[in-house]
């Protein structure tokens, strides 16, 4: 049978943007549950206002950040799928359909740097705020996890290769003449270690690795010298960042393992999957049992679980004015009891009375599910990958990923408390109209 021919005038002359919309989605809850206000009030001061050319909404742009950690999109991808989506669109703050792209995602760089770790911090407590009672409870959950950086797995002959053609790099910048590039060289001795496994060519992979090790000294070397004085300042840390890379040993602490991203550390975790992550460790606070992230916090260096506590509670104060009664941690955490008015609840503790006891048991059951909550942060909001540079973009990234994991909490509660709503009604309706099978719908369904 063909389908009738649908009208396709204008229904609505008068109708707005707002008016076409489902006024029951979860991102239009959320546009309107923000408070946008306050990031304006708090990033014009970012802004000049007599130079450069007229800045974008900053709405726009905190909108635009806020769903690509949501959605897990890359900059480019978020542009692009806001010029396709009409609730991205309003959730931005526009008033009509906009058929361009709202910015360059370069642009997205540029407001990131801008507003910097306050801004984030603004963000992330916004977050919570949207919450409400959820994010007030008194005992919370704490665990730490390893925010893994975008750099390639380290090893020694990368690390050197990439020194000579830095190196040759720089040559070429400031028109300095080397006595040889070592480009063939590097390419056939590459090549050398291809089978470097194989025990007929395990001697011959040595002696290339060797070899190119060799080359990338005598570079930095000659760099150094053929520099002029004021030339050779400015290039000062990448020389020693380069002498450093070649001096480190296999037992050595405080080693270089990205040339690009040099604050990056080594952190084992006891995982048999990945028994090496290369990124910086963060903690992570949630409240007990709405699991509602409250806490996020990055760290510079690979510090024992139990030092990184104390910094944790301290930024948890800083943000709330008041200090958790209980928080629950792990093995990790052992031999802390107390940290201001804070107790620390570990598996070490034993419970005296069989009261105590089962308490002990049920905090320690409930502070498992933290673990599916870093999962949730790696694997749909951007916290497995750190693509932004530098110690600020570990804060930048882990602030953003605890800022979409509570608003899209928020999402999937008002979803399901419309998707509970609706199934009343149903079956209401079916009872009401068609009471001879509403029995089998309401056992099967609800």
């Amino acid at each position: 049978m063909l389908i009738e021919k649908q009208n396709l005038g204008q229904t609505s002359f008068l109708s707005t943007f707002e008016e076409q919309l489902t006024h029951k989605h979860p991102l239009y809850i959320l546009a309107n549950e923000i408070r946008w206000k306050r990031f304006e009030e708090e990033f014009t001061k970012h802004y000049n206002d007599k130079m450069g050319r007229p800045a974008k909404p900053i709405r726009l742009m905190v909108g635009l950040i806020i769903l690509k950690h949501i959605r897990k999109l890359s900059d480019e991808s978020v542009v692009e799928q806001w010029m396709e989506n009409s609730y991205y669109q309003y959730f931005c703050g526009e008033e009509s359909f906009v058929t361009k792209q709202p910015c360059d995602a370069s642009e997205l760089v540029h407001f990131r740097n801008r507003i910097g770790k306050e801004g984030m911090e603004m963000i992330f407590r916004e977050s919570v705020r949207i919450n409400g009672k959820d994010g007030n409870e008194k005992q919370v959950v704490v665990d730490t996890t390893v925010q893994e950086k975008n750099i390639t797995f380290p090893t020694d002959n990368k690390l050197h290769r990439k020194i000579i053609d830095k190196c040759v790099g720089i040559a070429e910048k400031e028109d300095i003449e080397l006595r040889q590039s070592y480009r063939r060289t590097v390419k056939k001795l590459s090549y050398q270690q291809r089978f470097r496994r194989s025990q007929k060519q395990q001697k011959i992979a040595r002696k290339a690795e060797k070899k190119i090790k060799t080359i990338a000294g005598r570079l930095v070397r000659e760099i150094e010298r053929k520099l002029s004085a004021d030339r050779l300042s400015e290039y000062s840390s990448t020389i020693e960042l380069f002498k450093k890379v070649l001096s480190q040993k296999r037992s050595d602490n405080n080693k270089v393992y990205s040339i690009h991203e040099p604050t990056v550390e080594c952190i084992s975790k006891g995982k048999s999957h990945k028994k090496y992550e290369f990124g910086n460790k963060v903690s992570i606070m949630l409240t007990k049992n709405t699991g509602v992230i409250v806490g996020a916090l990055s760290m510079e260096k690979n510090d024992y679980d139990g030092h990184t506590l104390e910094p944790a509670l301290k930024q948890y104060k800083e943000f709330y004015n008041k200090e958790p009664e209980k928080a629950i941690v792990d093995l990790g955490y052992k031999g802390i009891s107390r940290i201001g008015s804070t107790v620390i609840v570990s598996p070490q503790k034993k419970g005296k009375t069989l009261t105590e006891k089962r308490r002990l048991r049920n905090d320690h059951r409930r502070r498992s599910s933290i673990e599916a909550n870093i999962s949730h942060l790696k694997n749909n909001h951007r916290l497995n990958r750190n693509y932004y540079r530098y110690v600020i973009g570990d804060v930048i990234n882990l602030l953003l990923s605890a800022s979409a994991y509570n608003f899209r909490r928020m999402m999937r509660k008002w979803a399901e408390k419309m998707k509970y709503f609706l199934s009343i009604l149903f079956s209401v309706f079916k009872h009401r109209f068609y009471p001879e099978f509403s029995l089998k719908i309401l056992n099967v369904t609800f």
